[in-house]
C-alpha cells in the first residue's frame, strides 16, 4: 500500500452523503486491491511510483485563470478549476430539454428525484477495474450531471473544461444521460502544466436511437499528472462518435470504455496522442458487444518523441450473443527516435461464430527518403518533419466533424509537431 492511498483511504471514509452506497463499495475495493503492483498488467508499461508517497491535499480556493478559447466555437463552458467548480450552474443559459445540476449542490440540496438520477449512473458505466476510478468514487464531490429529455437535439456544444494550476490533487466526475431520440454535442477540455495530480472520468448513457458528438482534449503537460476516463454505454441503435486527442506529461492516462448494451448500436472512435521528449502516455480500451448487430470502428495514431514512452492497450470482446458483429481496432504509431518507446496490444476476444472483425497495430520511424525529398526542395528539417507528421494523422483530424475544432486543433498540433522535433 503507497502512503499517497493510504490518505486517500483515510479521506474517503470521512465522506458521508447520499452516493455512500457507491462510494463504500469503491472503498472497500481500493482496501482489499491495494496500490498496483509491478507485475499488473493494466500498469505493467506506465511508472506510477512517482504517486506512491505523493501527500494527498485538495484544494480550497482557485487561483485565477485564464479559459482556453476554441475560435468559432459557440459553445456552453463549465469550468472547473483545481478540481473546484468556478461556473455559476444556475447562470447557464440552456436549450429547451437540457438540465445541468451542480454534484456539489445535489449532495447538499437538490431534491430526491435529482440524487436518484445522479445515483442510478454514478459508477454504473466505468468498469470498476480502475484503481484511479475508485479513488475518484471515494473522494469526487466536484462535477456535474446533464440530463437530455427525450426527442431533444441540442446543436450548441457542452464543453467540460478542467484546468490545473497548483500543486494539488483534483477529482471531478461527469455524468450524462441522453434520452431517446436525442442529440448531444459534448466536450471534455483538459489544461495544466504545474505539478498537479487530477483525475477526471466521465460516464454516458446514450439512449435509443441517440446521438452523442464527444471529443475529449488532455492537453496536460511537463509536471501535471493525470488519469481519467470517459465511458459509454450505448442502448439500443444509438450512434457514438468520439475524438481523443492527448498530449503527455509526467503521467498521462486516459481509460476508455464502449459498451453496445442495445442492438444496432454504432461506435466510431478515433485517438491522436502525440509525446514530446521523455513524456509518458497510456491510452487503455476496452469495446464491450454485449449483445448482437452491433458496430464499432476505432483508429489510434501516436508519434511519440525522443526518449518519451507510449502505451496503447485496446481489446475488443465480442460476447457469445453478440452475432452479426461488425469490429475493427487499428493502432498506428510513429517513432521519431530510436530512444522512443511503444508497447501496443491490440486484442480480439470472440465467443460467437457469425461476425466480422480485425485487428492490427504497426510501428515505423520517420522515412529518411521522404524527408530527404522535402529538404532537396528547399524546405528547412523542421518544417519537413512538422510536414510529415502531419500527414501521419491527418486522416484522423480531417474526420472530424465540427469545423471550429479542426480549425483551432490544426496550429496547435503544427506547433506541438515542431517542439517534438528530435535535435
Amino acid at each position: 500500500m503507497s502512503q499517497w492511498l493510504n490518505n486517500v483511504i483515510d479521506d474517503a471514509k470521512g465522506v458521508d452523503d447520499f452516493l455512500a452506497p457507491m462510494r463504500q463499495q469503491s472503498l472497500s475495493k481500493l482496501q482489499t486491491e491495494g496500490w498496483p503492483h509491478a507485475r499488473s498488467e493494466e500498469w505493467r508499461f506506465t511508472p506510477i511510483s512517482s504517486l506512491k508517497e505523493r501527500m494527498s491535499s485538495a484544494s480550497q480556493t482557485a487561483l485565477s485563470y485564464d479559459v482556453p478559447q476554441i475560435d468559432g466555437l459557440d459553445s456552453i463552458d463549465i469550468v472547473f478549476v483545481d478540481g473546484l467548480l468556478q461556473t455559476d450552474i444556475n447562470q447557464l443559459s440552456l436549450p429547451n430539454g437540457l438540465s445541468v445540476c451542480s454534484i456539489h449542490d445535489a449532495i447538499n440540496n437538490a431534491s430526491n428525484s435529482v440524487r436518484e438520477q445522479i445515483s442510478a449512473l454514478f459508477g454504473h458505466v466505468k468498469p470498476s477495474r480502475h484503481i484511479f476510478g475508485l479513488v475518484n468514487d471515494a473522494l469526487c464531490e466536484q462535477g456535474v450531471y446533464i440530463a437530455l429529455d427525450d426527442n431533444c437535439h441540442v446543436d450548441t456544444p457542452l464543453r467540460i473544461v478542467n484546468i490545473a494550476t497548483k500543486d494539488c490533487d483534483a477529482h471531478t466526475r461527469v455524468l450524462v444521460n441522453i434520452g431517446n431520440h436525442s442529440g448531444l454535442k459534448v466536450i471534455e477540455h483538459g489544461v495544466g502544466s504545474s505539478a498537479s495530480f487530477t483525475t477526471a472520468f466521465a460516464e454516458y448513457v446514450i439512449g435509443k436511437e441517440a446521438k452523442l458528438e464527444h471529443y475529449r482534449f488532455a492537453f496536460f503537460t511537463a509536471a501535471a499528472k493525470q488519469v481519467g476516463g470517459s465511458h459509454f454505454s450505448l442502448q439500443e441503435s444509438a450512434n457514438l462518435n468520439s475524438t481523443f486527442v492527448s498530449y503527455g506529461s509526467d503521467l498521462s492516462r486516459i481509460d476508455v470504455d464502449i459498451i453496445h448494451a442495445g442492438q444496432h448500436a454504432k461506435a466510431k472512435m478515433n485517438a491522436i496522442y502525440l509525446l514530446a521528449e521523455g513524456e509518458i502516455f497510456d491510452m487503455h480500451s476496452t469495446i464491450e458487444h454485449a449483445v448482437p448487430n452491433g458496430t464499432t470502428q476505432e483508429n489510434a495514431r501516436g508519434i511519440i518523441g525522443d526518449r518519451a514512452r507510449a502505451v496503447f492497450s485496446g481489446r475488443i470482446h465480442i460476447h457469445r450473443d453478440a452475432q452479426k458483429t461488425l469490429a475493427e481496432l487499428n493502432n498506428r504509431n510513429l517513432l521519431l527516435s530510436r530512444r522512443a518507446i511503444i508497447n501496443t496490444k491490440p486484442e480480439l476476444e470472440i465467443y460467437a461464430d457469425d461476425v466480422q472483425c480485425a485487428h492490427g497495430a504497426t510501428v515505423a520511424e520517420i522515412e529518411e527518403q521522404a524527408l530527404y525529398y522535402l529538404m532537396s526542395r528547399g524546405i528547412k528539417r523542421s518544417k519537413a518533419l512538422v510536414m510529415l507528421n502531419f500527414g501521419f494523422i491527418q486522416e484522423l483530424v480531417n474526420a472530424i466533424n465540427n469545423e471550429p475544432i479542426k480549425q483551432w486543433l490544426l496550429p496547435m498540433l503544427n506547433e506541438r509537431f515542431a517542439s517534438m522535433e528530435v535535435k
